[in-house]
């Protein structure tokens, strides 16, 4: 009754409380349980309803908090108790204003969430079949929003009195919200409403569907990013989480479903679009952190996909009119998803990404070396414990490893020449942080991580006793970089230090022990 009282009459502080009190409590009296009564049916009943009915809440916290109260309530009474969820959702969506087809969504993504954690046969059909009903009208709302944030985008775009045109249209901002919740709603429906297509070999339509509009609408929304940066914050932002969100989608759905992402219009396109990012991304308007790193994680999980490997056994093509077993369903796609790699990946373009890892996403920037002087624990944390899909050089480093697994005889001889020219450019008693040291950084966190393979190239003795051991004496201030970078090399190199210079090393490590900067230590 509290958080039905709008107005005047209560105050939206106690109505927040009201809602986030309910919702404490449905774990704790919603099911009927031996040490307490609950809540009667005919209560229950009355509550769902009520609760439907409030659904266009104009307060943003409470409307959120709703949400989440229906997905409770829906995770343990759908379908049993409440069959018309869904359709009275539907229903009010036919009849709806922004602001209540906002919140709508709002609460069908919540809910669509909450019982996608369902694991049982039953539960997992129930979800096909409210995918079925869903998924074309979510979809074409969401094409139908792309268009008009597109169309007015690019209206404000030209003109200079920005703030004074959205304070008198909120329904922008809303309908911008609106179609990621839509967008988030879409790839919940995909992801949860088929069995991953890994397992049965059956295509999921909507993936090729759905991955070719949503690359074309990054494409449209990138320029808007460069635009807006310093014109208007909140379309500024928009843009940007925009841009990230949509490519979450892409990498979400290929992990998902890697056979359907297997067509001309998917799986090359958005390679080639990813590739073109990294190695130009200035060009392409997209030098922001968040996005480069999804487009680095879709390159990794398609260049690492065990789908996608070939079959060691040839295939035969038309051999009978019989169906295709399910083994060679799997063959010809890998076979097609291989072909189309080697085309979008061709030799040159493999040297080229490995050049542009190594020489721009490994190399230090002047804010990393600021933050390491600042607080040198807190920098080797950053660096060395995040998870790789979080940071831009992490995730670098976790594509290069993957990419030189697949094209390890044309790539070790490129990782050798960088090492070579870094060490030349940047000799082993220098003091002064010039671009060459931070290069030589560069390529031996490349040469450690591929250790196994430079091996048949270098020879560590020669390597130790040339440059790395004089590094790691030299203990002038600048020189960090290099002895906290040569200190993890050596365990990595630990299986090739043969003979008398491995006491050399133990000795150079216990030295490092005793190093100034914390970060080293």
């Amino acid at each position: 009754e509290i958080i039905s009282a709008r107005g005047s009459s209560c105050r939206e502080d106690v109505r927040l409380l009201a809602t986030v009190y309910f919702k404490n409590s449905i774990n704790r009296y919603w099911r009927t349980r031996r040490d307490s009564y609950g809540i009667s049916n005919e209560e229950k009943d009355h509550l769902r309803k009520n609760l439907l009915l409030n659904i266009r809440e104009e307060n943003n916290q409470i409307a959120l908090q709703l949400a989440v109260l229906i997905s409770k309530i829906a995770r343990l009474d759908y379908p049993r108790e409440w069959r018309d969820l869904f359709s009275i959702l539907a229903q009010q969506l036919q009849s709806a204003d922004v602001l209540a087809s906002h919140r709508v969504f709002m609460v069908l993504f919540r809910t669509l969430k909450e019982l996608s954690t369902k694991r049982l046969a039953v539960d997992q059909r129930n979800y096909a079949e409210i995918t079925s009903h869903l998924f074309e009208y979510t979809w074409n709302l969401w094409k139908s929003d792309v268009q008009t944030i597109l169309q007015n985008l690019s209206m404000l775009s030209q003109r200079n009195d920005l703030d004074s045109i959205l304070e008198q249209s909120n329904d922008l901002i809303l309908i911008c919200d609106r179609w990621l919740l839509c967008l988030k709603i879409i790839r919940q429906l995909i992801f949860s409403g088929y069995a991953s297509d890994s397992t049965t070999a059956q295509e999921v339509w909507q993936v090729r569907e759905v991955c070719p509009t949503v690359l074309s609408a990054i494409q449209s929304l990138l320029p808007y990013y460069s635009s807006f940066k310093d014109k208007q914050a909140k379309l500024w932002e928009f843009a940007k989480r925009a841009c990230t969100k949509l490519m979450k989608v892409l990498v979400t759905l290929q992990g998902r479903h890697p056979y359907s992402f297997v067509h001309q219009t998917v799986l090359p396109a958005t390679v080639d679009f990813c590739l073109n990012i990294i190695t130009n991304p200035e060009q392409a308007g997209a030098s922001f952190e968040e996005f480069l790193i999804q487009c680095m994680v879709l390159v990794k999980t398609v260049s690492e996909c065990k789908e996608y490997k070939p079959s060691a056994t040839g295939r035969v093509i038309n051999q009978s009119a019989e169906p295709l077993s399910l083994e060679q369903k799997k063959k010809n796609f890998a076979a097609v998803a291989s072909d189309m790699l080697k085309v979008v990946l061709p030799g040159d373009r493999v040297v080229l990404l490995c050049n542009i890892l190594i020489r721009r996403y490994f190399i230090y920037t002047a804010k990393d070396l600021e933050e390491w002087s600042e607080n040198p624990e807190s920098f080797h944390h950053e660096q060395n414990v995040v998870q790789w899909t979080e940071k831009q050089r992490p995730c670098a480093e976790a594509l290069f490893i993957v990419i030189f697994e697949n094209y390890r005889e044309l790539l070790a001889p490129v990782v050798v020449s960088i090492l070579r020219e870094a060490m030349s450019v940047s000799p082993p008693l220098e003091t002064d942080v010039t671009s060459g040291m931070l290069l030589k950084d560069a390529a031996y966190t490349a040469a450690g991580h591929v250790y196994y393979e430079l091996s048949n190239y270098l020879s560590f003795n020669e390597w130790f006793h040339g440059s790395l051991s004089i590094e790691i004496s030299n203990g002038h201030p600048n020189m960090r970089i290099i002895r906290r970078k040569v200190a993890l090399l050596l365990g990595q190199w630990i299986s090739e230090i043969k003979g008398d210079t491995r006491k050399l090393v133990y000795r150079a490590l216990v030295a490092l022990l005793q190093d100034n900067d914390i970060a080293v230590r």
